[in-house]
C-alpha cells in the first residue's frame, strides 16, 4: 500500500436542504473538497437503514440502504417530486437532524416519488428497475416483504406479529405478499434509487482519486429482515427468541460489561454451505465501497455470549467463533478482500494473530494513547506501518472536547511532553492530526469534526447510551472552507500521504481554517 490519509463523515452529517444529509449535491461538493484536500480516502458509518434509535449499527437490514439517505432534489430533477412536494421542509436546526419530524415527512416524499414512477416511468426507467430487482433478488425479496409486513404493523418487531407471518409460514406469507403486491414494490423502488444515486456518488468519488471505506458490524439486529429471513443461521428457539446474546463483558469502562442484545450465529450451520450468506454480505457491501472496516474483528475469534435471560453481560462465556478458516473461505470465492480490523477493546495475542495471518491491518486511536503511562501501543513510535491511524472515532468525543474535559491535568501534560515540538500554539485537534499523518502507519484517518476543531456539541455518539443527541450532528456549508482544504492538502504533502495521486509542490500559506 501507499500512504493514505482521509476524512471519516457519515452522510447523514451532510449539510443537505432537506433536514439530512443526503446523496445529493451536498454529497459531490464534499467530494470535490477532499479531492481539493488531496484526501485519498472518505470513510463512512453503515449505509444500511435504520430503526429505533437511529444507529447505523442495528440496521433493518445488512444489505439494503438507508432510505433518508435519497436525495430528493434528484428524483425532483427526474420528475418524480415537485417542488411544492419537497419544500415543504420540517424546520430544524441546521446542525443536527430531527429524526422524529423527519422520518414521516420523507416517508410521505418517497412515496409521492413511487406513485410518480407507477404512472410516468419511461421504458428505460422501468425495464432498468426490474434489472434491479432480479439482480438483487437474493436479499430484496425478503427485505421488501418485511418492511412492508412492519410497515403493516405500526413498525412492531417481526417477532410480534402474527405467528404464521413471524415464522414465515410458506402459504400465510404467500397470501400476504399476493394481498400487497404494491406495498412490497414501494420498498424495492426505494432501493433501487438508494442504490442508483449510491453507485453514481461512488463513480463520482473513485474519478476524483477517492476511495470509500465502509463499515461492516459482525453482528445483525434482532429485528432485522436478516433474522426473520434466515432464522436457521442463528441461535433462537422454536418460537424464533434468542437463547443467548452479543455483548462486552465488564471492564474499566463498565462494571455490567455491554449487552448489545445482537442475536449470536450458528457458525456450524454458517460453514456447511461455506458461509454463503456472509460471502453475498461482502459481495454486495464491495459493491458500494472500495474498503471495509470489520467493526468488532475480535468476535471472529472469540466473541461474548450472554444468556438471553440476563439482563446485564455479567454472566456470559468467551465462545470460539469460525477463525481463520471464515476469512480463507472467502478469499477462496471472492479473492483478497480489502479489510482494516478494529482491533480495539480487550485484544488478546490469539486476535492479533488472525489478523497478522489474515494480512489486515488494525486500528489505532491516538485519544487512547495517553490516559496512562502503559497504553504505548497506540502512541506513533510503536505502530507497525501496516495499520490505520485515527485521532479519535464515530464513538469518541472530538479531539478538542477530549483534551479540554476527559483529560486530567497529569494526562494533558504527557501529551504536550509526548508532542513538545509540534504544539507551537496549535489546537490539540490539530495537533494529534500532525501526530496521525506524521506516523509510519499507512492509512490516517480524522473524523471532519476534528478538521474542524470542534467541540462536544458535535460528537456524534456515546457509546451505551440512548440518546436524542446521538447520530444527529451536522456541518453547515460554511464550515468547509478553502483555508481547510489547504491546511490538509499541506499537511498531506508535507508527510507524503497523496495515496496513488502524482506528487505535487503546495505552496506554504498562511490562509486560516
Amino acid at each position: 500500500m501507499t500512504r493514505h490519509s482521509g476524512i471519516l463523515l457519515h452522510p447523514t452529517s451532510l449539510p443537505s436542504p432537506h433536514g439530512i444529509g443526503d446523496l445529493g449535491t451536498a454529497a459531490y461538493q464534499f467530494v470535490d473538497f477532499l479531492a481539493q484536500a488531496k484526501q485519498t480516502l472518505w470513510q463512512i458509518l453503515p449505509l444500511g437503514p435504520t430503526s429505533f434509535g437511529n444507529s447505523p449499527y442495528q440496521c433493518l437490514s445488512a444489505f439494503a440502504g438507508n432510505p433518508l439517505l435519497i436525495s430528493l432534489e434528484q428524483l425532483q430533477q427526474e420528475g418524480y417530486l415537485t417542488a411544492e412536494q419537497v419544500a415543504n421542509v420540517p424546520p430544524a436546526r441546521s446542525e443536527a437532524v430531527d429524526f422524529a419530524s423527519l422520518i414521516p415527512w420523507k416517508e410521505r416524499c418517497l412515496h409521492a416519488a413511487f406513485d410518480k414512477f407507477q404512472q410516468h416511468a419511461t421504458e428505460a426507467d422501468q425495464l432498468a428497475f426490474e434489472q434491479f430487482c432480479q439482480q438483487q433478488q437474493h436479499w430484496l425479496t425478503d427485505y421488501a416483504s418485511f418492511s412492508a409486513l412492519k410497515a403493516f404493523h405500526q413498525g412492531k418487531s417481526w417477532h410480534e406479529w402474527e405467528p404464521a407471518l413471524a415464522q414465515r409460514a410458506p402459504s400465510a406469507l404467500q397470501t400476504w405478499q399476493q394481498q400487497h403486491p404494491s406495498e412490497i414494490q414501494y420498498h424495492c423502488f426505494v432501493q433501487y434509487q438508494f442504490f442508483r444515486q449510491w453507485q453514481a456518488l461512488k463513480r463520482y468519488a473513485n474519478q476524483h482519486h477517492v476511495q470509500i471505506i465502509g463499515d461492516l458490524p459482525i453482528f445483525v439486529a434482532y429485528d432485522s429482515a436478516d433474522v426473520w429471513a434466515n432464522p436457521k443461521l442463528f441461535k433462537l428457539d422454536a418460537q424464533g427468541q434468542p437463547t443467548v446474546v452479543a455483548g462486552v463483558p465488564p471492564d474499566y469502562f463498565s462494571v455490567t460489561g455491554q449487552r448489545w442484545g445482537n442475536p449470536v450465529y450458528r457458525w456450524r450451520t454458517m460453514a456447511k454451505d461455506d458461509y454463503h450468506w456472509w460471502r453475498q454480505r461482502f459481495a454486495s457491501l464491495l459493491e458500494l465501497v472500495d474498503l471495509i472496516r470489520i467493526d468488532h474483528f475480535r468476535g471472529f475469534e472469540q466473541y461474548w455470549e450472554i444468556p438471553a435471560s440476563e439482563p446485564t453481560a455479567q454472566h456470559g462465556e468467551w465462545v470460539d467463533g469460525p477463525k481463520l478458516a471464515f476469512f480463507q473461505t472467502m478469499e477462496r470465492y471472492l479473492g483478497k478482500l480489502p479489510i482494516i480490523a478494529e482491533n480495539l477493546g480487550i485484544i488478546t495475542q490469539s486476535v492479533e494473530t488472525l489478523r497478522l495471518d489474515c494480512g489486515f491491518p488494525g486500528m489505532k486511536v491516538l485519544q487512547f494513547a495517553f490516559f496512562d503511562e502503559d497504553s504505548t501501543e497506540f502512541l506513533p513510535h510503536n505502530y507497525e506501518q501496516q495499520a490505520v491511524v485515527y485521532t479519535g472515532t464515530h464513538d469518541n468525543n472530538t479531539t478538542r472536547a477530549w483534551f479540554d474535559h476527559e483529560l486530567s491535568e497529569t494526562d494533558r501534560e504527557r501529551v504536550r511532553r509526548y508532542v513538545d515540538k509540534f504544539f507551537m500554539g496549535e489546537a490539540a485537534s490539530s495537533v494529534l492530526m500532525r501526530l496521525a499523518w506524521s506516523s509510519t502507519a499507512e492509512i490516517a484517518i480524522a473524523p471532519l469534526q476534528d478538521a474542524m476543531n470542534l467541540g462536544a456539541e458535535s460528537r456524534m455518539n456515546i457509546p451505551g447510551h440512548t440518546s436524542n443527541h446521538n447520530w444527529v450532528w451536522r456541518y453547515r456549508p460554511d464550515q468547509l472552507t478553502e483555508g481547510l482544504a489547504h491546511w490538509l492538502c499541506e499537511l498531506s504533502t508535507t508527510y507524503e500521504r497523496l495515496g496513488n495521486l502524482p506528487k505535487q509542490q503546495v505552496k506554504v500559506g498562511s490562509k486560516d481554517k
